[in-house]
């Protein structure tokens, strides 16, 4: 639905207040036929007054529907502004990721080259010796010595022995030095471009927050009740014992999250229904750009059609998967990634926000609705700046991490001193491999 239809549909509510007073006016002229001509002029003066009212009315309506219209229009150029710069800045976090990855490589190689010149520093001695030595006694002229034609016989066999020796030793630490030498250059290099990746992050972030803090402040509408949602979600997780257990008392006695578990419900209905009268080729169309419209209010694919079609939440590596040994006897319910610092979390998925705030060792939590029973699971973030209730889009920044320093129960696990990010999909109650959900392009770091 385009941005119009949907303000139209929005202001439908109006249009009752236009269809009573336009009967008003009929009534009043079919009253008037009957009445004396002071009683007319006064009921005219009275019709009068009604016309000018609706005619305020009608004004009043088109204003309304143009305002949202335009506030339609700001979300959608707002939340598609978000998604982009999100995503810049994860591209960044992984270039950064991949930077770190190579300097790495390049000051073990730097130290492999340094600890075989040191291994070996008795015997290149020995060469440089023997060198100089041979450039400060020269053998002898026979010529003008012919008596010592023995003894230049004898140096010649004892130096072809031993020249090949060190003519390869010589050439293999020409190639080490010119090694060390090339690979202190690419340290350099890739930490200057470290420091710019690094002062990029900085500035990204930086533009970032004013978005995220515009985008929470269009969506409330009463801290009040924000204020109440929040601390109740707070009350609700401090008694639930498992996520399942979090997940049924949210929406069971937050009204936030009651909404949102009703609106997952009817987007389901309402895209059954609408899909049942596409055909086959409509339906894949659908299916090969599942997010690309930043103005949609509800999922446009079902989650279990986004199979392979999912952005990853966070730039790192896998450093636990699903089904693993969880060290405790049991496996692993989700994914463990190890995160950047401060680095930014996006939704997965469209979907509500079942739950938002700190639960038990998880650190901060956030649990996404998305729809069909499915549910995404996120924790050990250091903050969340989404509210429950809210819908979200793929790819909007939901979260960020910490520096590590607070201790989650997936750090402790690990023994990780980075934050790590938990991931985990439920399905009716029940944790669920995430890895065929992952797109191809983000496999490598979050594929199961």
């Amino acid at each position: 639905m385009s941005v119009s239809g949907r303000a139209r549909k929005e202001a439908t509510t109006l249009a009752p207040v236009s269809a009573v007073l336009v009967a008003v006016s009929v009534a009043f002229s079919a009253q008037a036929e009957s009445q004396r001509p002071d009683e007319i002029s006064s009921k005219q003066q009275e019709l009068r007054g009604v016309e000018d009212t609706m005619g305020a009315a009608r004004e009043r309506a088109r204003q309304l529907e143009e305002q949202l219209i335009d506030n339609a229009a700001a979300r959608e150029r707002l939340s598609g502004a978000l998604i982009d710069a999100t995503l810049r800045l994860q591209e960044t976090e992984t270039r950064a990721v991949e930077i770190e990855e190579r300097l790495a490589t390049l000051t073990e190689n730097e130290r492999k080259i340094v600890s075989s010149l040191d291994g070996r520093r008795a015997l290149i001695i020995e060469i440089l010796t023997v060198l100089q030595r041979m450039g400060r006694r020269p053998p002898p002229a026979l010529m003008a010595r012919p008596q010592e034609i023995l003894e230049a016989v004898r140096a010649s066999l004892a130096l072809g022995a031993v020249l090949p020796q060190m003519r390869a030793e010589a050439r293999q630490l020409q190639h080490d030095l010119t090694e060390l030498q090339q690979t202190r250059d690419g340290v350099r290099r890739e930490q200057n471009l470290l420091s710019e990746q690094r002062a990029s992050l900085k500035t990204q972030r930086e533009r970032l927050e004013p978005m995220i803090a515009e985008r929470q402040e269009a969506i409330s509408t009463s801290q009040s009740a924000l204020q109440a949602e929040t601390e109740r979600a707070r009350a609700l997780a401090q008694r639930a014992t498992t996520l399942k257990d979090l997940i049924a008392r949210m929406e069971a006695e937050s009204a936030a999250a009651q909404r949102a578990a009703e609106a997952a419900r009817k987007a389901d209905e309402e895209r059954a229904k609408a899909q049942a009268n596409l055909s086959e080729r409509e339906r894949l169309k659908a299916l090969s750009a599942p997010f690309k419209d930043p103005a949609r209010l509800a999922p446009a694919v079902a989650f279990v059609d986004l199979k392979g079609r999912l952005p990853a939440p966070a730039s790192g590596q896998i450093v636990r998967r699903f089904g693993a040994p969880d060290g405790f006897g049991g496996k692993e319910k989700g994914l463990s990634i190890a995160a950047r610092e401060n680095g930014v979390v996006i939704a997965p998925c469209d979907g509500w926000i079942a739950f938002s705030g700190p639960y038990r060792s998880y650190g901060q939590l956030l649990i996404i609705n998305a729809g069909g029973g499915y549910y995404v699971v996120l924790a050990g973030m250091s903050r969340t700046n989404v509210n429950v209730g809210q819908f979200v889009l793929a790819g909007e920044p939901v979260a960020s991490m910490g520096d590590g320093a607070a201790q989650t129960a997936a750090t402790i696990a690990i023994g990780a001193k980075q934050p790590i990010l938990y991931v985990e999909f439920r399905k009716d109650g029940a944790s669920i491999d995430s890895g065929p959900w992952w797109a191809k392009s983000d496999s490598r770091k979050v594929g199961g």
